[in-house]
């Protein structure tokens, strides 16, 4: 089982942040419930293999980018968290920034939130690569 932190970094990085459909897959397997729900201001995705599948076609969209969190995951009793991040091509400014809610259950990620934090603070350090 995992921790709401580290289910939050997972999440970002080796699910909406891999190029690897396999990886995803593999990952997904590891921290989503296979009936886990992705909602986004775009739509709402059911199911693991159905977020694996928007997590494909989001990161097609954006090869390049790379996401990085921009704080410490907030915690809620080890049954939800949130974390802020940036999205942008490394060495460049962030593109955009989102905050990621998640809810578990069992130590799986049961629910993902996505919201959009409009532009990113324009101090903020380039995207590592």
């Amino acid at each position: 089982m995992a921790d709401i932190a580290t289910l939050l970094e997972r999440n970002l990085q080796e699910i909406f942040g891999e190029g690897d459909d396999a990886l995803r897959r593999k990952v997904a397997d590891e921290i989503l419930h296979e009936d886990a729900v992705f909602v986004e201001p775009h739509g709402i995705y059911t199911g693991r293999d159905e977020i694996v599948r928007i997590a494909g076609v989001i990161r097609a969209m954006h090869p390049s980018f790379r996401y990085r969190s921009t704080g410490v995951a907030e915690v809620l009793h080890d049954r939800a968290g949130r974390m802020a991040w940036v999205a942008g091509n490394p060495g460049e400014p962030p593109a955009y920034a989102g905050t990621d809610v998640i809810v578990a259950r069992e130590g799986k990620i049961a629910a993902i939130y996505l919201f959009f934090d409009g532009a990113p603070d324009p101090t903020s350090p380039p995207i590592p690569a």
